[in-house]
Formats: C-alpha cells, structure tokens, sequence
C-alpha cells in the first residue's frame, strides 16, 4: 500500500472518500468529544509512558526494569523515525480542513497516532507475553489491541486522515514490530546476564 500511495501519494485510494464522508455525517458532538479524547492517547507524552512500563514490567529486578524501560523507547523512537522518513518521502496531504473535528499537523500517511499506538500495544503485548498469566496476559493483549485500533479509528471519525492513511500506518507498526522481533528473537535486552562465581571478570 505504501508503494501505490508513493508512486501517486496525492490521490485517496478508492473507499476512501466515502468512508471520509460518512465519519462527516455520522458526528454527533458528544461521540466526537469522546472520539477526541480516546485520539489524544495516541499522542504526546502517554505512548512513551506506555512504552517504558512496558519495559519496567517485563523487568524483574530494578536493573533489568531500567534496562527494559529504555530498551523499550528506544524500540518507539525508531520506529517514529521510520515513520517520519516514510511520511517526508509521501508527503500526501490531508483531507480537507474544514471537515476536521480536531486539531492535526505533519502530513497525512502514514497516520502518526495510528502507527504511534500499534507499536506501543506491540510492546504492552510483548511485556505481557514475558511477565503476565496466561489469563491477564489475554486480557492485557485485548485492551491493547483495542485501544490502538480504536486510537486509528477516531482519526478517520474525526476527519484529519484518510481510512487508508490509518491502514498503512498499522501495516507499517506491525511490519517494523515484526522485524524487530525476527532480529532480536522476540527478546529485547531485559534479561541483564548475571555473573556467577565461576565467571572470569
């Protein structure tokens, strides 16, 4: 999708109009106030927070939760870069700003929040995966998932981004999250070795 839209980055893929246009006559004020509330989330400074509990809670002594904390927003921040990098090459624009609900900034794809939201329910569910029960680690993936989903979702609603704009920012997430894990074997560097007795300094 990122390499259509690169190759004519100024033209809505086909839907994405009249998804646009339905988010337009669908919006009452107080779903919009909610929608601009759950948007919000998926920006400043709440998904770094989430991101370095994330890394804190697959920890287990105070230095392996350090370690998992910036281990953690390092995996974000260059996740953002590579955004950043897709979105200066596209440079596709926004929908029209008279049909905004709230405000935005930047360029259009791939949506900031929606890819800044799936890649930190990426480490929340990898957290989980490494330190949670088999029964809050479900739970703890459902609420993530959700909450990135509904993050992308209020950016159509709310009018500042296209429906494929929020699609290629989750495709991006999950292609980076999934790269990550093929490099580091689904183990970022938490677990801080231990020198034993028999180890030589």
């Amino acid at each position: 999708m990122i390499t259509v839209i690169a190759a004519d980055g100024k033209t809505p893929l086909p839907g994405d109009r009249a998804l646009h246009g339905w988010a337009l006559a669908h919006r009452p004020d107080a779903v919009a106030a909610a929608a601009r509330a759950l948007t919000d989330s998926g920006t400043g400074v709440w998904p770094y927070l989430l991101a370095a509990l994330a890394g804190i809670l697959a920890g287990r002594s105070t230095r392996e939760r350090m370690v998992g904390a910036v281990a953690a927003l390092a995996a974000l921040l260059l996740g953002q870069g590579l955004r950043q990098a897709l979105m200066l090459a596209i440079t596709r624009p926004r929908p029209p700003h008279a049909d905004w609900a709230t405000h935005a900034s930047g360029f259009s794809m791939p949506s900031g929040h929606s890819t800044t939201s799936a890649l930190v329910a990426g480490l929340v569910c990898w957290a989980a995966a490494h330190s949670a029960r088999r029964a809050l680690r479900w739970c703890v993936w459902g609420l993530a998932v959700m909450w990135a989903a509904g993050v992308g979702l209020t950016r159509i609603y709310l009018g500042v981004h296209w429906p494929s704009d929020v699609i290629a920012g989750w495709l991006l997430a999950a292609a980076y999250l999934a790269a990550l894990v093929a490099v580091t074997g689904g183990r970022l560097p938490v677990r801080v070795a231990r020198r034993t007795r028999g180890d030589v300094p």
